[in-house]
């Protein structure tokens, strides 16, 4: 009897607390690739303190037309800032011109935009809770 109640007491547990394992998924959809050179970089980041600096996830793909997926699984929940950008050189930052204006292609979640830099941690956030997303991201290019 104590046997049994304990492995029905540890099953519940596991049920109420299973959330805490969810595992999402965050699919990317990126249009306006201006070309097929170099590489689309994409970064996740979890804290404002890493944003831009350190990623979490990272992935690199090449383009091979006007638009891309990618796909990020096994999330826990949580806050993830999206920063994309498209590395035509591949030297693996966003080149700039003499006023810092971006040579090469970017975005960020929400298709967020900054006034004069990038967008700050809290509009570029996706917040992952108890479901997959999706999102429809375009490339800007000045």
């Amino acid at each position: 009897m104590r046997y049994t109640l304990g492995i029905i007491i540890v099953l519940m547990t596991a049920l109420v607390h299973a959330d805490a394992f969810a595992q999402l998924s965050l699919e990317i959809h990126v249009d306006n690739i201006k070309s097929k050179k170099g590489s689309i970089q994409f970064g996740l980041f979890t804290t404002e303190a890493d944003y831009l600096k350190k990623p979490v996830e990272k992935k690199i793909i090449k383009p091979t037309g006007k638009e891309i997926t990618v796909v990020f699984e096994n999330l826990q929940p949580g806050d993830y800032a999206l920063s994309i950008i498209h590395d035509e050189n591949e030297n693996g930052e966003l080149d700039t011109n003499a006023f810092g204006i971006p040579k090469e292609g970017f975005a960020f979640g929400n298709n967020a935009q900054g006034s004069f830099g990038p967008p700050p941690f809290e509009k570029a956030k996706i917040t992952m809770a108890d479901q997959n997303i999706k999102q429809e991201i375009k490339l800007k290019y000045f």
